[in-house]
């Protein structure tokens, strides 16, 4: 019987953004901030999108790239945006919390279309440029409320929902054109974001703050605390590395063990 022929192990190629050009949209805090010098690190130029002027502006300055100041519901803002774009994450989110016979319907379409048609017109507009390059990375960050469900959140739950069929749809189409799309699915994450519902929560529920963390915010999780931007941004670089190039029309789960209920 022949002997088996040695294989070399396999080594980790590291993440070279350098000559890409990556998005990200509400990039000027958060968990958009942490991406966008992520990848920055990683050498690629980073547009920064965001409504607000200051923030994106101060994010690019840190990441070495350039700001774009956008209001994403409305899509003449692509008109403002390179075609060559090489990895786009879709990040940017507001919440509203009420309850489905209260909630208000301007309000429910406005989610929808920041955080949901928004991630679509970005991808239909980077996809051309990625298949002519035969590489490219979409990374839409939805959230463990795009696998489940909690009462008060009837238009993020349904953004994001649509954002995990969205992300399949282009990873099939994408897979033979060497395009990848992947969701990044937080549990709750320190950010202004979720500093701001933990406030709303108290008030809808007649509870203090400290309470809606405790028993509200972190209750189905198993690891009880809030995950950091930078944690996100690791998941993020990593599904634009070679590592990943196999990973697509999937969802990283980084919930603290939620879903493990």
């Amino acid at each position: 019987m022949a002997a088996p022929i040695a294989r070399p192990a396999p080594t980790a190629a590291p993440l070279d953004l350098a000559g890409r050009r990556a998005l990200v949209t509400g990039g000027a805090s958060g968990i958009g901030r942490a991406v966008a010098l992520r990848l920055a690190a990683a050498g690629a130029h980073v547009l920064v999108v965001d409504l607000d002027p200051e923030g994106a502006k101060t994010v690019a300055e840190e990441a070495g790239g350039e700001p774009v100041v956008a209001d994403l519901s409305n899509p003449d803002f692509l008109d403002t945006l390179p075609a060559d774009l090489d990895v786009v994450v879709n990040n940017a989110g507001f919440q509203h919390v009420a309850p489905v016979e209260e909630f208000d319907r301007s309000t429910f379409s406005a989610i929808l279309t920041v955080m949901l048609e928004a991630p679509f017109w970005l991808t239909s507009h980077a996809l051309p440029h990625m298949y002519a390059r035969g590489w490219g990375r979409i990374v839409n960050i939805s959230s463990v409320h795009g696998l489940v469900a909690s009462p008060y959140k009837a238009a993020y739950v349904s953004a994001k929902h649509g954002l995990q069929g969205l992300t399949k749809v282009t990873a099939l189409e994408g897979a033979e054109h060497g395009v990848t799309a992947n969701c990044v699915n937080p549990g709750y994450v320190r950010t202004p974001l979720v500093e701001n519902q933990i406030a709303d929560q108290a008030k809808v529920r007649g509870i203090s703050e400290s309470e809606v963390l405790e028993d509200v915010i972190l209750e189905r999780a198993a690891l009880k605390r809030l995950l950091e931007p930078d944690e996100v941004a690791e998941m993020v670089a990593y599904l634009c590395s070679p590592a990943a190039s196999a990973i697509t029309g999937t969802s990283m789960v980084m919930d603290g063990g939620w879903t493990a209920h």
